[in-house]
């Protein structure tokens, strides 16, 4: 066995094999993969193995479509069969959100050149002459859908990293993982030791086992899955050929023909947890007790979709272990507190997966950074506060409800709340309807009537109007959002100035209340983030950036060494804010200090310490509104008693809350972008309109790569648009963009209606060479094209006059 690898895979499943594969595919031959007992072992070796292309989120969809067209070339790369099936899925629509949902595929698959379309019920039936459709309101048809073989892919994976060099050992259980001082890695097995730079956690359902080993707690929980086999069909084995799967989301469950049958699964509302307090170490190849009493509701709904089915005799029923992250997406990349230990757990539709995972994975490990923004997936969306709690509830919400459609806007109420401010009692006495955001309740918006709570659907719902409300009111008059869920970060010492400027493009404030907006550069050379600075003290700084990004960005400063007496404090959880904004804010604030407000003494971009009500703040004078507005940061223990003052003063000046929805509809009249919608690392920023506040005559991280693609023409500019809407839906991130005659243009990121200037607008990116300001173009709404003008600029105050007023 090795002594000493570039990196040591811990886990022989579906992932862990692509990883290493993949590993190996970009240049790493030096590395290992240990198993603690058959490859497959786990929860690999019994999955139903579906794969399909089609997902809400772009980039899943383009990692998806390269895992199903990697299957066959591993087998001939390997001569290792995969057992691919791809007989096509069919995709079914009962209700309207759903309907709406997959025609919003379609044009999304027809933007990124996938197959998917539309099917009569005629045609549905010669596809599959045994399934009745007469309930169905639509139908989607992807011919590339089908199955695997779980062991057989799995395989594939190992013979391939072989073939490049790499080694497996088998039946090799890890016991210790050390971290040295350099950064790498000593990772203790039965047979011995291995150096590595890199640990890599793909183990499955041990993940949170093999993660305590280095002192790591994962958010992750193991839950009970059926699924059964029937006996030869004979309406089946007489077709002579194979039928496609269909795909039925509304009826909760999902069939497919197995050999002359049929296999049939569903993931049940009465679901059962498992290994609560860790998964047994001697467990391999077992199944559960059958149970399926628990999933007859769903079975009689697929057998009344396929009549044959409800008479046929149960051949074979799997009930096995699947282990699940808290929102059922991966939970994956590197650790930010723990340098070279990479996840990749918690993967529910591996199959469809695996490839774009192990490719990203390593990318990320060898380049720096993987090709797409794949934050959706990255284990820094959560943090302590995702708790044992949290977690269990967050999954069992996330099981009972697998195929149930995640709207647009949607916030689920499952392990919430999870972490408070001191406001937010009052917030919920006020009517506040509220989100979560790096685990943080913050109000989305202001009901008539406390306690209501959010609809949900692809159209426009029941916070529409209320929404528009607080939008007029603060463009009219003035409006009070809490921000206490953006990231604040505190950088003090005689460096501090140093540490910033070379981390950041633009250049660092040296003058005590001047701030300056700037972005973060990514190892590719795009925008990993964008932050508001502020010299706060003679070698005192403030930083505020993306709550969502507050471990995302942990990445990148640990990256820049902080010099000698110079510390950095992750201050969000002591730090509150507010934004007050809007023509009467400087008259309302005035009210509440003695400090001087007027734009001479107190200008755009400028901070100063007052006091507010009694209470000391921080005051910036920035608005992500577009607005006239001052941004308050204050003691947490503060945070209600300045709420308090501010909602007094706002009420005498015709204002009041304003929620998290209103703030995004302001920001996009305004035209600005936001972190993990506009802003991720596959933006150049001469695409996305932050060139300008790079500054070349200075260092910073990334700066070479920057460098090296700062002249490229972009390849797409970040534009708004002005949407025919109907009345009835906006647009609302992930739409595709076309010409009139069908020319892909781009794709939406952000959408919302602009209530102070009476437009439906949108954010998104355009291709250059296809569409100019100006010119007409078809937005997807609801799958469905919408006229739409792409504005020269910003629709609000596009020469900043208000805020500067």
């Amino acid at each position: 066995m090795k002594t000493h690898a570039q990196a040591v895979v811990i886990g022989g499943g579906l992932v862990g094999c692509s990883i290493l594969y993949h590993l190996a595919k970009l240049g790493w031959s030096d590395v290992v993969l240990l198993e603690r007992d058959e490859l497959t072992s786990g929860s690999t070796w019994h999955a139903a193995a579906n794969i399909h292309g089609l997902h809400d989120n772009n980039n899943i969809t383009r990692i998806q479509h390269y895992t199903m067209n990697l299957y066959k070339e591993l087998e001939k790369e390997t001569a290792q069969g995969c057992g691919v099936f791809q007989p096509g899925s069919l995709y079914l629509a009962q209700t309207e959100a759903r309907e709406h949902q997959l025609r919003l595929q379609e044009a999304k698959a027809k933007f990124y050149g996938l197959n998917f379309y539309e099917v009569s019920r005629e045609e549905a039936r010669e596809l599959h002459p045994l399934a009745h459709f007469d309930d169905v309101r639509c139908i989607m048809f992807e011919p590339d859908g089908g199955n695997v073989d779980p062991s057989g892919v799995t395989m594939a994976y190992a013979a391939g990293a072989r073939a490049l060099g790499a080694e497996i050992e088998r039946f090799c259980p890890v016991i210790g993982t050390e971290q040295q001082a350099d950064g790498s890695w000593i990772v203790r097995t039965s047979k011995g030791d291995i150096h590595t730079q890199w640990v890599v956690n793909a183990a499955g359902l041990w993940g949170r086992e093999v993660a305590a080993l280095a002192g790591l707690t994962l958010p992750l929980q193991p839950t009970e899955h059926q699924y059964f086999v029937t006996e030869t069909i004979p309406e089946v084995a007489n077709l002579g050929r194979r039928l496609p799967s269909i795909a039925d989301r509304d009826g909760e469950y999902y069939f497919r023909q197995e050999g002359n049958g049929f296999l049939i699964g569903a993931y049940e509302r009465d679901m059962r947890f498992w290994a609560e307090e860790g998964t047994p170490l001697d467990f391999a190849h077992e199944l559960f007790p059958d149970d399926l009493d628990r999933i007859m509701e769903n079975v009689i709904r697929a057998t009344e979709r396929v009549p044959c089915a409800e008479t046929a005799g149960v051949k074979r029923v799997i009930n096995g272990p699947m282990i699940w992250s808290p929102d059922a997406n991966a939970l994956w990349g590197p650790v930010p507190e723990v340098q070279n230990y990479f996840i990749c757990g918690g993967i529910i539709p591996g199959f469809s997966q695996s490839g774009g995972l192990g490719l990203l994975s390593a990318q990320w490990m060898i380049e720096g950074e993987p090709q797409y923004d794949m934050f959706a997936w990255d284990l820094a969306r959560f943090g302590d506060w995702a708790d044992k709690k949290f977690t269990k509830a967050r999954v069992e919400d996330q099981y009972a409800n697998r195929f149930a459609i995640h709207f647009p806007n949607e916030e689920r109420s499952a392990g919430r709340p999870a972490r408070v401010r001191p406001a937010y009692e009052k917030q919920s006495e006020l009517g506040a309807v509220f989100g979560m955001n790096c685990g943080w309740e913050h109000p989305l918006w202001f009901a008539d009537t406390p306690g209501l709570k959010d609809t949900n659907s692809f159209t426009r719902q029941n916070w529409w109007e209320p929404v528009g409300r607080e939008v007029q009111m603060l463009r009219e008059a003035v409006g009070v959002i809490d921000i206490s869920n953006f990231a604040n970060y505190v950088i003090k010492g005689p460096g501090a100035h140093d540490w910033l400027d070379r981390l950041v493009a633009n250049r660092v404030p040296s003058e005590i209340g001047r701030s300056c907006l700037t972005p973060l550069i990514s190892v590719r050379g795009g925008v990993a983030g964008d932050f508001t600075i502020t010299k706060v003290a003679e070698d005192e700084y403030m930083m505020i950036g993306s709550g969502m990004a507050e471990r995302y960005h942990q990445r990148f400063f640990n990256m820049v060494a902080l010099p000698e007496g110079t510390t950095f404090e992750v201050a969000t959880n002591r730090i509150a804010g507010f934004n007050v904004a809007g023509p009467k804010s400087r008259e309302m604030l005035q009210r509440l200090t003695n400090a001087d407000l007027g734009n001479e003494a107190f200008r755009f971009m400028r901070s100063r310490r007052i006091e507010v009500a009694g209470v000391a703040c921080l005051a910036v004078r920035v608005s992500f509104t577009g607005d006239l507005g001052w941004e308050l940061h204050c003691a947490e223990e503060d945070q209600l008693r300045l709420y308090t003052a501010l909602l007094a003063a706002a009420q005498e000046c015709d204002g009041g809350p304003v929620g998290g929805r209103a703030l995004g509809s302001l920001r996009i009249e305004k035209g600005y972008g936001s972190w993990g919608r506009e802003y991720s690392q596959e933006y150049w920023p001469q695409e996305v309109g932050l060139a300008g506040l790079i500054k070349l005559d200075k260092d910073f991280l990334h700066k070479e790569a920057y460098l090296a693609i700062k002249d490229n023409t972009p390849r797409e500019v970040l534009s708004i648009f002005e949407i025919d809407a109907d009345n009835d839906a906006d647009a609302s991130g992930g739409e595709p963009i076309f010409t009139p005659d069908g020319q892909s243009v781009g794709r939406v990121t952000s959408g919302a209606y602009g209530y102070s200037v009476g437009k439906s607008l949108a954010l998104g990116y355009t291709n250059p060479q296809v569409a100019q300001p100006g010119d007409v173009v078809d937005v997807m709404i609801l799958g469905k094209p919408h006229k739409a003008r792409i504005l020269p600029e910003a629709p609000f105050d596009p020469e900043g006059k208000r805020l500067r007023a």
